[in-house]
Parts: structure tokens; C-alpha cells; sequence
């Protein structure tokens, strides 16, 4: 790539955001830990400085060499950032009187013009800081205060750099994607080169000139990422691609017939491997959570390890993997930031399978993902689909699995999910699914008492997961859903509707 983008990471929450809000203006970013800056640093034509949960006045805070960088590139730094140009130049930071989180007003705009052209004053922004910037850094000049904080822009002179006390980032500032424009159109002059178009070409004519005439193997799972890198790998090396589709009996109803005929229709070359019975018998008995993505996860290694050896002369590996994956396991053997979660996708499997890897989305956050399958003409119902965690609905039977179980949560989750289309609330919602819980109450039906089973119901609205609302569903949806379950699912005797928020509560059960 070139026109780069260069993110420094110091562990702040938002910096993935950072990152998708610079990708929205169409220019091309990376996120790099602040103690591995790239050495070539001439690929990038401006630098980015995150925010960070350190106080640049700890021993411990994070202090990195910016020599080649401040003076040399068009340099914005937000908030930790901000206050390390200004404590390490000549300025000073001290504890603010005031804890400054959340909104506040940009009660005055001291210079219009370069960074907050077209930004009006009174405009809202988002703090999220307990320290504060007391005295400018050398050649430091104020642009902007709130009522709390006089310093809440600066810039200094003689160079590009600009340092901002605020977040442009989230969505709470109003006039972020304005500023960090200006910042990197009008002031650094980054062409906005990054497109789903741009990006299919390029990466299609890399695959061609990495792969050659070699074989690849992928497993499909259905889901959005995997679908996107089969058609890219198909545009580029076409029936030397060998996607693999496992049935692990853990999928939605009638899901893997359907979705196999839907790949065959694209012209993918795809095997599907019915592989329900064995898995099944792997969670014989098991009830832990961890346990039960343990043992799926090494049934499906074995699986797809033997399938893939049926590909005489395969060299490559090929993996749905894309940017936040990397950044998140980059960050968990030595980043900043905390990791929330590990991933399948980043090691383990290729080990295994002593292949080499290729990931062609590896650089994209899922919304890009969708974009550029749509560049290429995928089917939007395929690109809407809501996430679908790896494990299946075993994570969403909590206990035990067994096949009668698999049955109920298969109906129960069709009846709700194929509501959601029909009143048009599907694409409303960000993931939606039903729980099958370890419970039974009485019931009643007709003249018969019943003990079954109650099944959860969760729909949530989300950016990417990390945090999530349950969605306010309507009132009369919710009762024709449970009218229908309880009428329709033998089994089941009770519906309840989750209105849990991420966080605290996470968005599956288990």
C-alpha cells in the first residue's frame, strides 16, 4: 500500500475506531504498538498518536522515540498523545481538579482555518481523561478550550504536529470525522485512494503473483469473513482453490444444505463434509463452556486435517482472518492494549496442518468486509447475515448437548430468527439468536399440566461487538414469537426475552 496512514497505539480503547473512522474518509491505515514503530517510515505520509489508560507522568508510562517523526510528518496526537508532546517538550501535565470524562463544549475556537475548518464553537466533544495539559510545549499554540480545560488543542509551530484533549474518534463528538479530515486532506494532503474497488483489484493481482499455480484449502463456515476471502481467492486462482464446508451439527436449521447450494451457485469449488454425529459424540456429557469449544475446535482440526489431505499437493492454507483479530493477538504477546479475547484464526490450525498461510483480508474491519463483497457482487443477504459464533448453538444450549436438544434450539431459533425478516426487523438488529436454558417450568397446556423446557430469546445493536444494547423489539413481535414457539417446538413451555446490555452481560451465554 502507499498514502499509509500510520496509527501509534498506547492502549487506548478507541484506537481500533481510530482506524475504521480514517478508513471511512477512503485512506488506508495500520495500527502499530507504540514500542514496534515500522522502520521504513517513509511509506507513511501521517502519524497518529492514540490515547492510553498510562499517565504520562507514571514511571511506567509509555515513552517512545518520535525523533523521525515529530517535525518530519504531519503528527496528530489525541489525548494520552497530546499530553506526551507536551510533557516531553517543554510543556508540563499535571492532575486535573476536575475528572474530565464524557461530553463537553468547545466553548471557543481560537484559529478556524487548518484544523477545525469548518468546525463551529459550542461544538460537542467527548474527554476521557483524569489528567490535564498546564502548560503548552515549546512553541506551543493554543487552538481551542472547553470550559474546563484551556488547552484542549494546540499546534506547534514550525511543523505539522497538532495535539487535541479530546476523542474525534467516537461517535459522541460531533464534528470528529470533520476534524480528523482536515487533519488528514487539507493539512497532511493523504489522497483518499482506499476503496472496495481499489482494494479487490489489488489484492486479487497479489494472490495471483503469491499463489502461482498452487493449490489452496479454506473452510467455509457460512459466515461473511470466510465467504469474501473464497471469492477473492476465486477471482485470483479460481478451481485451484478447494473450500471445505463441515457440518458440525451445531448450525442453524437446515443451514448447511442451503448454504452449500449457495456457494456452489457463486462458483466456488466447495466440498461439504457432514461431520454432525462426531462432534455430537465429542460433547458427549460435557458442560463447561471452555470445555465444549475445546472439544469442537479439535474435532474440527481433525476434520478439516484429514479433508485437506485428500487435496493432493496442497501448499496453502487460506483463513477468513481480518484486522481486528491481528491487531487484538498482536497486543497479546506484547502490545498495549488488553486483550479481550484470543482467536482461532491467528495461529494454532496452520501449525497443525504444516501449511503456509494466507489471509487476504487480514488489513480489514468487518464493515469493509461486507463492502468489498459487495464490490464483487455477493449476495446482500449473505453479506447482512448476523455473526454466528464458531461453536454453534452448542454455546447457546447451556449444559450438556445432546441431538434431541440440538433439535428444540434448531426450531426455536428458525422461528425466531425468520420473524425477524418478516416483520423487516432483521437488518435492524445486529446479531439475534435463542438460548436454550438448563431450566424447566410448569405450563400448562389445554387440560394438561406440562414441566418443559424455557428458551431465552436476544437480539442486540452493535458497531463490532465489543459493546452491545438489547434491542426494544416490539411488543406484539414478541408475543406472535412466543405464541409460535410455544405452539410449534415440542418441548418447550416458556419464552423470556433477554434486555441485558454488553457490558456488563456479554452478548452469548456461555
Amino acid at each position: 500500500m502507499q498514502n499509509n496512514v500510520l496509527i501509534l497505539d498506547f492502549g487506548s480503547q478507541y484506537t481500533q475506531l481510530i482506524a475504521r473512522r480514517v478508513r471511512e474518509l477512503n485512506i488506508y491505515c495500520e495500527i502499530h504498538p507504540y514500542h514496534h514503530i515500522p522502520e521504513n517510515l517513509e511509506e507513511y505520509k501521517a502519524v497518529i498518536l492514540s490515547g492510553s489508560p498510562f499517565s504520562v507522568r507514571a514511571e511506567d508510562a509509555p515513552h517512545p522515540d518520535l525523533s523521525k517523526i515529530k517535525g518530519h510528518k504531519p503528527l496528530l496526537a489525541v489525548c494520552y498523545g497530546a499530553q506526551y508532546l507536551a510533557h516531553f517538550n517543554g510543556g508540563s501535565v499535571e492532575p486535573s481538579n476536575i475528572r474530565e470524562y464524557g461530553r463537553a463544549k468547545l466553548s471557543t475556537i481560537i484559529n478556524s482555518n487548518g484544523l477545525f475548518a469548518g468546525i463551529e464553537e459550542d461544538t460537542q466533544v467527548w474527554m476521557s481523561h483524569s489528567d490535564t495539559i498546564a502548560k503548552l510545549p515549546k512553541n506551543g499554540v493554543r487552538l481551542a478550550s472547553t470550559d474546563d480545560v484551556a488547552n484542549a488543542a494546540f499546534f506547534i509551530e514550525g511543523e505539522e504536529t497538532y495535539g487535541i484533549q479530546f476523542h474525534p474518534e467516537v461517535y459522541h463528538t460531533t464534528h470528529g470525522k470533520q476534524l480528523l479530515e482536515n487533519f488528514l486532506v487539507h493539512i497532511a494532503e493523504v489522497p483518499q485512494t482506499w476503496t472496495p474497488a481499489a482494494f479487490v483489484g489489488e489484492t486479487v493481482q497479489n494472490l495471483k503473483d503469491q499463489l502461482g499455480n498452487d493449490k489452496v484449502v479454506l473452510g467455509l463456515s457460512g459466515g461473511v469473513d470466510s465467504t469474501v476471502a473464497a471469492i477473492l481467492l476465486n477471482k485470483a486462482i479460481g478451481k485451484n482453490l478447494y473450500c471445505i464446508f463441515v457440518n458440525n451439527g451445531l448450525l442453524r436449521k437446515n443451514e448447511f444444505d442451503s448454504v452449500l447450494h449457495q456457494y456452489k451457485d457463486m462458483g466456488l469449488n466447495v466440498k461439504g463434509v457432514d461431520a454432525s454425529a462426531r462432534f455430537l459424540k465429542a460433547l458427549e456429557n460435557i458442560n463447561d463452556p471452555e470445555a465444549k469449544r475445546k472439544a469442537i475446535g479439535n474435532a474440527f482440526i481433525e476434520v478439516f486435517d484429514h479433508e485437506a489431505h485428500l487435496v493432493e499437493d496442497v501448499h496453502w492454507l487460506a483463513q477468513g482472518t481480518i484486522y481486528p483479530d491481528v491487531i487484538e493477538s498482536v497486543s497479546a504477546t506484547g502490545g498495549p492494549s488488553a486483550t479481550i479475547k484470543s482467536h482461532h484464526n491467528v495461529g494454532g490450525l496452520p501449525d497443525f496442518m504444516k501449511l503456509k498461510v494466507v489471509e487476504p483480508l487480514r488489513m480489514l474491519f468487518k464493515d469493509e468486509v461486507r463492502r468489498v463483497g459487495k464490490e464483487m457482487g455477493i449476495d446482500p443477504e449473505l453479506l447482512g447475515r448476523h455473526p454466528f459464533p464458531g461453536p454453534g448453538l452448542a454455546i447457546r444450549i447451556l449444559g450438556d448437548i445432546t441431538a434431541e436438544k440440538v433439535r428444540i434450539l434448531q426450531e426455536v431459533d428458525a422461528i425466531f430468527i425468520n420473524g425477524l425478516k418478516k416483520w423487516n426487523l432483521y437488518d435492524k438488529v445486529w446479531q439475534a439468536g435463542a438460548i436454550l436454558l438448563p431450566v424447566q417450568s410448569v405450563g400448562v397446556m389445554g387440560d394438561e399440566r406440562t414441566y418443559e423446557k424455557v428458551v431465552a430469546l436476544r437480539a442486540v445493536e452493535s458497531t463490532d461487538g465489543m459493546t452491545a444494547d438489547w434491542v426494544n423489539l416490539p411488543y406484539a413481535f414478541l408475543q406472535e414469537t412466543s405464541n409460535h414457539i410455544i405452539n410449534r417446538v415440542k418441548g418447550v413451555n416458556r419464552v423470556v426475552y433477554d434486555i441485558s446490555s454488553k457490558p456488563p452481560a456479554t452478548i452469548e451465554w456461555e
